[in-house]
């Protein structure tokens, strides 16, 4: 029984988030006619409002609704894209608002793009380290090594969640800080639905911790598979 509750609790805590965050965006994803645009075109007029005409608003079927600074792109997934909803209008001003602090060259959202791409890096080495854990221990049969080759595969893994929550404030200004404001004073919500906004607001702030938070679960088992080992 309390094993039982100790895996629903793990479960709870690692898939919680991702749960409560898409359960949002569902929530609020129903078309309203009243609704004067959608998602895509509303990040377009945004855009061109604060000067940043030269920046696309793309639909894209993968990786889900972000900004890339690379590119310097506003990409929304096509629900959000195409159609009239609180889910949609309220994502992509958060989007807008990355593409804000891009403008304004925020000290903040650098530090994450730096960091994101440091986790990418190391995450690709931690692969490599607990791929060839294996063969380290079967050629030197020195537990030492294995345990070198496991820090540095489990520590690796354990970045990108890390490099989330080290810049959960640049997410929270997106939303509230720029996005949220920005809706109000343009009168693009009305205020009933101001506290359905603020919802979907939160949740695309803790998207991306909620998705590195399920990815602990690697962690979790290959801690079960050293202790075996």
């Amino acid at each position: 029984m309390h094993v039982a509750l100790i895996i629903l609790f793990l479960l709870l805590l690692v898939f919680g988030p991702q749960w409560w965050a898409q359960y949002t965006f569902r929530r609020y994803a129903k078309v309203l006619p009243r609704i004067p645009g959608t998602g895509g075109e509303l990040a377009r007029h945004l855009l061109d409002q604060f000067g940043m005409v030269d920046v696309p608003v793309e639909k894209t079927e993968q990786g889900g609704d972000h900004y890339d600074p690379e590119r310097r792109a506003v990409c929304l997934s096509p629900d959000n894209y195409d159609h009239k909803s609180l889910t949609a209008v309220a994502v992509a001003a958060h989007e807008v608002g990355h593409a804000m602090q891009h403008q304004r060259k925020e000290p903040k959202l650098a530090l994450r793009h730096h960091l994101v791409k440091v986790a990418q890096t190391t995450q690709q080495l931690g692969a490599g380290a607990m791929f060839l854990l294996p063969v380290a221990l079967a050629i030197t049969r020195a537990p030492s090594a294995g345990i070198i080759m496991a820090i540095i595969g489990l520590g690796s893994m354990a970045s990108a969640t890390l490099v989330h929550l080290v810049t959960l404030p640049v997410e929270f200004d997106a939303s509230f800080g720029k996005a949220l404001p920005v809706l109000r004073a343009g009168h693009y919500i009305q205020p009933g639905d101001e506290a359905a906004v603020r919802r979907v607001l939160r949740a695309a702030a803790f998207t991306y911790v909620a998705s590195s938070l399920a990815s602990l679960l690697n962690l979790a088992r290959w801690f079960a598979f050293l202790r075996r080992a």
